[in-house]
């Protein structure tokens, strides 16, 4: 609950888009700040969305690519971690190097309002709330129906989800991209 306060009040400071304003987006810094999502919570999303070795794992906003590694090594899943910050890009690197899963997990760094997230079979997030609802058109638009969304500490609007967990005051949230409408 602590984190979730604590990154709230830095979205009602103005501090999630601090680094935001530059022209060019691959230039552009981060939205949020980097708080690594516990492990407990990781282990709690990954299940929710029922990961199988059979899945592409994508993490937006990857940090220290904490998921997409956890998928692999627990889930034998495929995993691609995105990041603007090439300091995360470059701890995650590391830390997929270390834990041996190189062969199934890519760190990239990119932008995730413009990254293509099409091969993803389960796409993970720990956004705020208005980053949440400027990500869910792309979300919708470039997912196939089915996709599971898991995140958690903040909502996704008025998209109800499928499930929720609380993990020690945190809530974990899992909704699947509709069918496209004619």
């Amino acid at each position: 609950m602590q984190r979730r306060q604590f990154l709230a009040g830095l979205g009602a400071l103005g501090v999630a888009g601090f680094v935001g304003a530059a022209e060019d987006s691959a230039l552009r810094g981060p939205d949020v700040i980097f708080v690594p999502t516990p492990n407990d919570v990781v282990d709690t999303m990954l299940k929710m969305a029922g990961v199988t070795k059979n899945d592409t794992v994508y993490d937006l906003g990857c940090g220290d690519g904490r998921i997409v590694i956890t998928a692999a090594q627990k889930y034998g899943a495929r995993g691609v971690g995105i990041d603007i910050d090439p300091e995360r890009v470059k701890e995650a690197t590391a830390n997929v190097k270390k834990a041996r899963v190189a062969d199934r997990v890519k760190i990239v760094r990119g932008d995730l309002f413009e990254a293509d997230i099409s091969a993803a079979t389960v796409v993970t997030l720990y956004l705020l709330t208005d980053l949440n609802l400027k990500l869910r058109p792309k979300l919708w638009k470039d997912l196939n129906p089915g996709t599971r969304v898991v995140w958690h500490a903040f909502s996704m609007g008025d998209w109800k989800p499928e499930r929720t967990a609380d993990v020690q005051g945190s809530t974990v949230y899992l909704w699947r991209i509709p069918p496209r409408t004619a």
